[in-house]
């Protein structure tokens, strides 16, 4: 015994002194009792042994019990409160095996509160970032229920999905079968892919991953990661090679055909070769207005996000690409009207941005106006500190269903007119990036007939600040 490490001396002797110390408290009365009635001669030696004996065996089975089953409560709730090594009072003080069961009960609902509030306050933390998360994200129990989700999944899905079934908010095939194999065990994860038929298409990523700890409440986690504009960007970009491509490959074409036949056939006609080097003179300017509206759209793009600073008038503005854009106009007997109004606030903006702005959509309305007609140029100010530049032509006008896709690269509502007068597809996206750098709206209004009206408007100098 006397090599046993210390405390588990005391562990040991901690129930047995109680045990003794409550036998003997509770049996001093009964003791007494029978010390007082001996000694009176009311009874025997030999009866009152008979008496006290039976009894003090009572007491002590009952103590015994009782210091037992409290001990083992003590011990019980130390662990669950993670106090460890108790420290005691004295052995003899037995009956206060309650008072320290009390205490212990009491610590014990404190550390019981104390994780509550950590689990609720881990609970919080878990569904701010969930709701923080930009992809929609659902919590599936081991029924294939949506137990949580979050806003971007009730944004997205509709606030009653939770507590339904996952067929109500996905019923593709493919994820269902995703989540289905993650639920019942047969993998850890599983991915699909999306594709929603909504009106302009949605492309998602899907990943269903089962959760290591997971409760009845929460089997698996339900992540889409939104591709539609990845995907978007990717089609854009092949577009842009092929159209780009298709464009460069015209001119080119017709440079090395031309060439080839001055090289041979043409070598000594004089008449056929200064026919063909007018015409393989358009053929590359035709190229160089392309490269050079690539590289202007490029530039454009990298600069879209910072917002110019210069302080300038439009009017002024407006009468320079007018004076400049007048010996075209008289060349198809039309006239550019300008109705400006001084007295607008100015604009932040770049010069020389939106000089090419106004110089392309001007062109545009000289190029696709009617003969003899007049293009009208007007400026003036739009409620909430707004500025527009309205520029209308009184052409063949646009057909409705074009009006969303003009400002697509390459894209033309008549493809071999607007080469033939000269167009390389890029000038209204060009216009569009531009009034987008300065934090301006295009606006197209066109009735077939009659002619169309580009409207560009942009916040005034202070209101842009």
């Amino acid at each position: 015994m006397s090599d046993q490490p210390a405390g588990t001396l005391r562990t040991m002797r901690y129930p047995v002194m109680r045990w003794l110390a409550l036998t003997l408290i509770l049996g001093m009365p009964l003791a007494g009792v029978i010390g007082i009635a001996w000694m009176s001669d009311a009874v025997s030696t030999r009866a009152a042994w008979a008496i006290v004996l039976p009894i003090l065996g009572i007491i002590a089975l009952f103590s015994a019990w009782h210091t037992l089953a409290a001990w083992r409560v003590l011990r019980s709730t130390d662990e669950i409160a993670g106090m460890g090594q108790r420290t005691t009072g004295s052995d003899w003080d037995a009956l206060t095996m309650i008072g320290e069961l009390g205490v212990t009960m009491e610590r014990l609902r404190q550390t019981l509160l104390d994780e509550k509030g950590q689990v609720a306050l881990q609970t919080t933390t878990a569904d701010a970032i969930l709701n923080a998360l930009p992809d929609p994200v659902l919590l599936l129990d081991g029924r294939r229920t949506i137990a949580r989700a979050n806003f971007a999944a009730r944004k997205f899905f509709g606030n009653d999905i939770v507590g339904n079934d996952l067929t109500v908010a996905l019923r593709h095939p493919t994820v269902l079968d995703a989540a289905d194999s993650v639920l019942s065990g047969e993998t850890g994860m599983a991915a699909a892919d999306l594709n929603l038929p909504v009106p302009d298409g949605r492309s998602f990523s899907v990943r269903v991953v089962a959760l290591p700890a997971a409760r009845e409440d929460t089997a698996a986690v339900l992540a889409l990661h939104d591709l539609t504009s990845l995907r978007k960007a990717e089609k854009m970009r092949a577009d842009f090679v092929a159209n780009a491509s298709h464009e460069l490959r015209t001119p080119l074409a017709s440079l090395v055909g031309f060439i080839e036949t001055l090289l041979g056939p043409a070598k000594d006609d004089e008449p056929a070769r200064i026919r063909f080097l007018g015409i393989m003179r358009d053929q590359a300017g035709r190229m160089s207005r392309l490269i050079q509206d690539l590289l202007s759209l490029s530039q454009i793009e990298m600069r879209e996000h910072d917002q110019p600073s210069e302080v300038l008038a439009l009017a002024p503005l407006l009468r320079d690409v007018a004076a400049a854009l007048e010996p075209q106009a008289k060349a198809k007997q039309m006239q550019i009207r300008l109705d400006l109004n001084d007295a607008v606030a100015p604009v932040a903006g770049a010069r020389d941005e939106l000089m090419q702005v106004f110089q392309n959509l001007i062109d545009n309305a000289i190029k696709y106006g009617r003969a003899e007609t007049q293009v009208e140029v007007r400026l003036g100010e739009r409620d909430g500190g707004w500025i527009e530049v309205g520029i209308r032509d009184h052409g063949d006008g646009i057909p409705r269903e074009h009006l969303p896709r003009l400002t697509e690269r390459f894209y033309r509502v008549d493809s071999a007119r607007s080469r033939d007068l000269g167009g390389t597809g890029l000038g209204l996206a060009i216009v569009k990036h531009i009034i987008n750098r300065h934090r301006g709206r295009l606006v197209i209004e066109s009735e077939m007939g009659k002619g169309s009206e580009f409207m560009v408007r942009m916040p005034g100098a202070d209101r842009s600040r």
